[in-house]
């Protein structure tokens, strides 16, 4: 396994190779933080304070997200990721020094969790388009699991490293080790050579406007893509809870250490891991894109039911490794089809609303969630969390045209959305009127017949 990663990581190129060890190593120090402060949260404010941390900071989120993203297709995307880094780097330093302190402030927590989510939504979309600018299209599909599998990496060494550290050396000094580790994240990235097309380079707020409702309009108009966000939306509600706030509190339901944390973080991403490398390709050569793309959502909220039903430690442990892998296949089977579809000028704004949804759910979760707990135990919510996930997760069954697009090969599927759905994309002839300086798609339009009948 070890010399066919190799073979595939060296067929990807330098630039490739400099992006993962960036992910791997961003990932990396955020798992560290995001099992410390959730622990210190939990232990110095209560179920209240998570609640209210999650969802202001997804709030948050939902507000930058727009206002930033019609930036995000015309500002070098390795610039974009390096800043972001760089900012959240001086966020965990400032965090760490108050729990060297021992002053805990769920106010000075969120107002520093804002900023660090404000920089999220500058490195999240870049991190996750970069890759179609530095690979061709034939090696995309690869180079996204790869992607995904460094970034599970991150997501494994990352729990098992910050739950050691919270058992050994206690809050301020884990807190510390993610932030060296975001500053050296953020210092290596800067060595992503740039993408050899032109960034479209414009100013001012009729431009700022005109980007953001083109994508808006790209992400409602499009029938696939309207019914997708729909879906996720309404199971992240149920679905985002249970793989993040819930957690923690889980594991102090059954009076768990911190060490069990990191291990039940760890177990979620080793899962990850392993659907990354081989599971979620395997399952869609055996059994077809559409049908693990549906499956692995069901498979995924079941285990998260099992997750809040067990009162066994290595159960625990156990469905969350299930869901993990579960997650991978949902995340990876579609990625590279959803990617090419989109025209490249639109990849980083439709990125972005696709988070923005997500986010926006994120508030609606921990919120449900919180209210919940207080008539409820942790083990009951879970259960109706991960049922409710479950049930949600077959509604892509009913998105227009999903079992088509999934019927298609990556070459058929390239600019998909603008052959299939013209009217949508007038941004051509729009931006030729503001004199924006906009390349052509690849191939699009002599490609038009055999995509066409493709589908």
């Amino acid at each position: 396994m070890r010399n066919g990663v190799k073979h595939r990581l060296d067929n990807m190129g330098r630039p490739f190779r400099a992006l993962l060890i960036s992910d791997a190593l961003m990932l990396l120090a955020q798992m560290v933080g995001y099992v410390v402060l959730p622990w210190w949260i939990a232990h110095q404010g209560g179920a209240r304070d998570l609640a209210l941390y999650g969802m202001v900071l997804s709030v948050a989120a939902f507000i930058a997200m727009p206002l930033w993203s019609p930036f995000g297709d015309r500002i070098p995307k390795r610039t974009q990721i390096a800043v972001g880094l760089a900012a959240r780097a001086s966020i965990a330093l400032l965090v760490a020094i108050l729990a060297s302190c021992g002053h805990y402030n769920i106010v000075l927590l969120i107002a520093a969790g804002i900023v660090t989510t404000v920089s999220d939504t500058i490195i999240t979309p870049a991190s996750s388009t970069i890759a179609a600018e530095l690979i061709p299209a034939e090696k995309l599909s690869d180079a996204l699991s790869l992607q995904k599998t460094a970034q599970a990496a991150g997501r494994i060494a990352g729990p098992a490293l910050g739950g050691g550290m919270l058992a050994a050396a206690g809050t301020p000094a884990a807190l510390w080790l993610s932030c060296a580790l975001l500053m050296l994240a953020a210092m290596l990235a800067t060595r992503i050579p740039p993408p050899s097309a032109a960034v479209l380079k414009t100013s001012g707020a009729a431009h700022w406007w005109f980007d953001l409702k083109a994508g808006l309009a790209v992400k409602w108009q499009v029938p696939l893509e309207r019914g997708w966000t729909l879906v996720n939306f309404i199971t992240w509600i149920f679905m985002g809870p249970a793989l993040t706030m819930l957690i923690p509190l889980k594991v102090q339901a059954l009076g768990l250490s911190g060490a069990w944390l990191g291990a039940c973080e760890a177990a979620l991403s080793l899962g990850m891991l392993g659907g990354a490398l081989w599971g979620a390709g395997f399952l869609a050569k055996t059994f077809g894109r559409y049908q693990v793309r549906v499956g692995a959502g069901v498979i995924q909220g079941l285990a998260l039911t099992l997750a809040g039903f067990t009162q066994w430690p290595l159960v625990l442990m156990a469905a969350f490794l299930c869901a993990g892998m579960a997650n991978s296949a949902v995340v990876l089977i579609g990625l590279t089809h959803r990617t090419l579809a989109i025209p490249r000028d639109f990849r980083v704004r439709i990125t972005a609303v696709n988070i923005m949804s997500t986010l926006v759910a994120g508030a609606l979760g921990p919120a449900a969630a919180g209210a919940a707990l207080t008539h409820w135990s942790v083990s009951h919510v879970y259960i109706a969390f991960g049922l409710a996930s479950t049930v949600c997760a077959t509604g892509f069954v009913l998105v227009p045209r999903f079992r088509e697009f999934f019927s298609l090969d990556h070459e058929q599927v390239k600019d998909w959305y603008q052959l299939q759905y013209p009217q949508v994309f007038p941004a051509a002839a729009a931006q030729g009127e503001h004199g924006l300086d906009r390349p052509a798609l690849s191939a699009a339009s002599s490609k038009t017949s055999q995509a066409g009948s493709g589908v």
